[in-house]
Order: structure tokens, then sequence, then C-alpha cells
């Protein structure tokens, strides 16, 4: 099985990539510079756009078999449907509730170990309701959610092609 490199057209698969780790740098900095803590589905959020963004990377790369593609941009649309509910949930109902202990987001860090294996990145540190964190004047949940929906019409495209 040969596989094709095609950077020029799957360019929306490297704007995916970029956006998603422009998305976990803000979201550090916010954390490790100006001290907003992360709640669980924050850090769930960082796992998907983690995960999204190597997708991104991977779509962009290798499109040589209509197979890949096809699994390349299912994966995305897929990841990006989970950041847009975890957007959406953080925004409208976990940031206005003062627990999120053992929630689905606590459960799935929890369960994956990534806050023990590489906590600088997936410690839990806050409660949803002070984790609420505004870049430029918008709660950091609907950008994820603004970032989730593009690249559901990136992966989209993709599986249109």
């Amino acid at each position: 099985m040969s596989l094709v490199f095609r950077r020029q057209s799957n360019a929306g698969f490297l704007w995916v990539a970029l956006l998603s780790a422009g998305a976990i740098t803000s979201a550090l900095v916010l954390q490790h510079v100006f001290d907003v803590q992360p709640c669980p589905w924050c850090v769930l959020l960082r796992l998907i756009f983690i995960a999204l963004g190597i997708v991104g990377i991977i779509g962009w790369l290798v499109q040589g078999q209509r197979l890949l593609r096809i699994f390349t941009a299912l994966l995305a649309l897929a990841l990006a449907l989970c950041g847009v509910a975890t957007g959406l949930y953080l925004h409208l109902v976990a940031s206005h509730s003062s627990s999120c202990d053992f929630t689905l987001a606590d459960k799935i860090v929890m369960a994956l170990g990534l806050d023990h294996s590489l906590p600088m990145v997936f410690k839990v540190g806050a409660s949803c309701d002070a984790a609420v964190a505004l870049v430029l004047g918008v709660p950091s949940a609907l950008w994820a959610v603004a970032l989730s929906v593009a690249s559901i019409v990136v992966a989209v495209k993709a599986l249109r092609r």
C-alpha cells in the first residue's frame, strides 16, 4: 500500500491542527501564566483538541487512499462533535455548577491517568464555576465550540471530495 502526500489539497486539515495547537497553547497560558486552573471539562477539551490536532496532521499529510481519507475525516468529525458537545456542556451547564466532581469528564480524565502522567497539562485544579475564562471577552468554552464547528466544516468537505 503506497501513501501519497498531498499537502495543498488538504490545507483544511492543517488549519485544524494549527487551531487545535493554538487552543492548547492558550489553555496552558491561561493556566500557567494567569493562574486560571482547569476543571475536568476543561481538561477533557484539552484531550479532545490534542487528538483533533493529531488527526489534523495525519489528514494533512497522508491522503493517498480513499478509505484512509474517509477514516481520517470521520475521526475528525467525531472528535469535533465531541468538542462541540463538551464546550456547550461546559458553558451552559458545568460553569454554573459549584462542583463537577465525578461527572463524565472527571471519570474519563481519572480513567486515562493523564492527570498523573502529565499533570502540567491534564491535572484538574478547579471546580467548573471557578474555571470560567474570557479570551477577548468571549468564554473559552465558546471558543472551543467555534473551533470544533470549523473542524466539522473541514471534515465534511473532506468527506465530500
